[in-house]
């Protein structure tokens, strides 16, 4: 049985039962395996501590988190257990979305002993949890293409782990609820109204929603046949049917989908163009300099770039299909079909009740992903958590942090686990990456990118770029690294380095930067 984590009780009537929860402990590692004297042992220690929930961690209300916090803000005191009384046991813990982070959290459920008979995923679409990036890095290639299908990109391939199709759900005795979004919540009752009217009881629950792609009003086209946002496979399924019958496509938005998807329809060989208001792709990320040199190579593939326009509307044909993009200063560029990839918001719906966070979007969660709501917990692109090696409350929309959060917080809630999240800012992107392609896209970045920039290399085909801040090394991206050289950038990230900006810019190559920042290193692992 589960046992979550109590910060400092406020009541003494919470204090633990020392002498139950030693009793507990001692049987749950009892080599006989037999639960049902740990059942006896944890029902006792419920009654005890006079709980009125099953399965529960307490947390302060969420206000306190979207303040620095020191790493000292948070205390670990001593451990809350209690018995489910639910009829339902399957349903001890629930988690609710079907992505990156239900499976990864899924994964770590059973390795721990606790999801047979005991987890529910309940989830809007129609497919176990799969490694959502690969939708538009491989997903969309043609067929001669060898795209990427499922059950080929099930979780947990994405990180090297076991593929979870259906029946391995099935196997380990996980229920799955599909095509039923939760949308309702009462947690007093500790219950989850679906949208069929199924009514589900909870233990713990955890909320891997993610995101839901923003969107264009309707009443400027953002509906019309033939335009198309991502975020799952039947998005994707319906984006391919419509680039086997176009030939001029036109992106909005210069950020991560719209430099994949552009790659792959280049592939389908279509007249493609990408429409922005910034006046650099991936501006939160790329210096202007390096974003000047991904433009370049996609203008060798043969995308067109409208930089800083706005759009107007979208405009409609005599078949009602999206037939042209009407831009703010009148001129219009033709599309048969049109993708909108201008970011994400938190599917916080709805779960607004157990606390957001207005600055960074998502819900509110502590360095263990708790909630402000005893037994309920929050997970990858919806969770603002604290991060911690930067002193500040964030939100990432990444599947490397889907994973790590999703796995950290059921580790919190099943085991001895106490230390809060410590997530070092991660990204990639992978385009070009189909057969025939005179050249794959890869690159990697990692830490912060904050204070001044040194570029080195020519990206052909490497380049780096350093960002150093007050004399220390705060992130670095690399592109179409070797293994070591990436496996470098995270060490450099974390450790944060002082280095040499002179001696760095006087590189002559990118091996030659990245030895210069990995003597750095030593300096600082020898300290």
């Amino acid at each position: 049985m589960p046992f979550g984590y109590l910060l400092e009780p406020k009541s003494p009537q919470l204090l633990i039962n020392y002498s139950v929860f030693k009793r507990f402990l001692s049987l749950q590692k009892s080599p006989s395996n037999n639960m049902y004297p740990a059942r006896k042992a944890m029902a006792s220690l419920s009654n005890s501590l006079q709980l009125k929930h099953g399965l529960t961690s307490w947390c302060p209300g969420s206000s306190s988190l979207t303040r620095r916090l020191p790493s000292s803000s948070i205390r670990f005191r001593s451990f809350v257990v209690a018995a489910s009384s639910f009829s339902n046991d399957n349903r001890e813990f629930v988690i609710v979305g079907g992505g990156n982070a239900a499976g990864y959290a899924a994964r770590t459920f059973v390795e721990h002993g606790m999801a047979d008979g005991k987890l529910c995923i309940v989830s809007k679409e129609a497919y176990a949890p799969y490694e959502r990036p690969a939708l538009t890095k491989g997903y969309l290639f043609p067929l001669d293409k060898k795209p990427a299908r499922l059950p080929g990109f099930h979780t947990c391939v994405g990180s090297g782990g076991e593929r979870q199709t259906p029946e391995w759900y099935k196997e380990k005795g996980i229920e799955m609820i599909y095509e039923d979004p939760v949308t309702g919540i009462d947690t007093e009752k500790q219950t989850l109204t679906t949208i069929s009217g199924k009514l589900l009881k909870y233990g713990s629950l955890i909320i891997a929603t993610g995101c839901t792609a923003s969107r264009f009003p309707d009443k400027i086209g953002g509906n019309l046949p033939g335009v198309h946002y991502i975020r799952d496979v039947a998005d994707a399924n319906s984006l391919i049917s419509s680039l086997e019958k176009a030939q001029k496509v036109v992106i909005v938005g210069g950020g991560y989908i719209g430099m994949e998807v552009a790659a792959a329809a280049v592939a389908w060989k279509l007249d493609t163009s990408i429409i922005f208001p910034e006046n650099q792709l991936l501006q939160r990320l790329f210096t202007p300099s390096l974003a000047q040199r991904y433009e370049e190579l996609y203008k060798e593939y043969g995308v067109k770039f409208l930089k800083g326009a706005s759009i107007k509307n979208l405009e409609a044909g005599s078949d009602g299909r999206v037939a042209a993009v009407k831009l703010g200063d009148g001129s219009t560029v033709e599309a048969d079909m049109v993708v909108i990839g201008i970011g994400a918001k938190p599917a916080v719906s709805p779960f607004e009740v157990v606390g957001l966070n207005n600055t960074v979007g998502g819900i509110q969660v502590d360095g263990l992903f708790r909630t402000s709501v005893p037994g309920i917990f929050a997970v990858g692109d919806v969770a603002a958590f604290p991060l911690k090696m930067y002193d500040r409350v964030a939100r990432v929309e990444h599947v490397d942090h889907a994973r790590r959060s999703a796995q950290h917080c059921v580790k919190s809630l099943l085991s001895a686990q106490t230390h809060t999240y410590d997530y070092l800012p991660y990204f990639y992107s992978r385009v070009f990456e189909y057969e025939g392609s005179p050249r794959k896209v890869w690159w990697q970045f990692f830490g912060d990118n904050v204070g001044e920039t040194v570029e080195i290399g020519n990206f052909d085909p490497k380049i780096a770029t350093f960002w150093i801040d007050s004399g220390k090394l705060k992130g670095v991206i690399l592109e179409s690294g070797n293994a070591e050289e990436f496996k470098l950038l995270p060490e450099l990230a974390r450790n944060q380095p002082s280095i040499d900006k002179a001696k760095l810019e006087k590189a002559s190559s990118v091996e030659e930067a990245l030895e210069i920042a990995k003597a750095s290193l030593q300096v600082v692992q020898k300290a």
